[in-house]
């Protein structure tokens, strides 16, 4: 696609198909964090439940983010369709484990748009996702301390584990 629009991006065009690859993968994350939010309010574990609506509330920023990125570089933003968002789990630490997979996944597509970044010359961008990167790691080290919650706590009732998980 040869617009107007993007023969005048100050991003490059490559890099601008992966940031919106990156916002269908931020809105789906959106979803699923909705997802287990709702497994969690079901169950009353109140303190998973605020964390994955904090979560889901933070990825649409994430998202909402790069979104406005694109379109002020110049860029054509598209707001993606999201499918396939599983509601079913099977416990609350597989909830946990899937969502230190998908922040993983995240920071390895970011990095992969970092790289690309960087060998097109596209400064802005490269800036930009520096802030993303040290997000994802946080989130990753979040994931990580109460899947380690777990581990320390095994045996005990779920109430019990969920009352020490904070969403900060």
């Amino acid at each position: 696609m040869n617009t107007a629009i993007r023969t005048q991006m100050s991003i490059h065009t490559e890099v601008m198909d992966l940031l919106n690859n990156q916002i269908a993968m931020e809105m789906h994350a959106s979803a699923s964090y909705l997802a287990m939010a709702s497994w969690c309010d079901q169950r009353e574990l109140l303190n998973s439940k605020a964390l994955f609506y904090e979560q889901a509330e933070e990825e649409r920023e994430h998202a909402m983010k790069i979104f406005k990125f694109i379109n002020d570089n110049g860029g054509s933003a598209i707001s993606p369709t999201v499918v396939n968002v599983n509601n079913e789990f099977e416990s609350l630490l597989a909830i946990y484990e899937k969502s230190l997979e998908q922040e993983i996944a995240v920071s390895d597509s970011i990095k992969k748009i970092f790289k690309k970044a960087r060998t097109e010359n596209d400064f802005v961008t490269e800036i930009m996702l520096q802030w993303f990167i040290t997000e994802q790691a946080e989130e990753e080290d979040k994931f990580r301390s109460i899947i380690d919650l777990f581990d320390l706590m095994e045996g005990m009732p779920l109430k019990m584990i969920d009352e020490r998980i904070s969403k900060d």
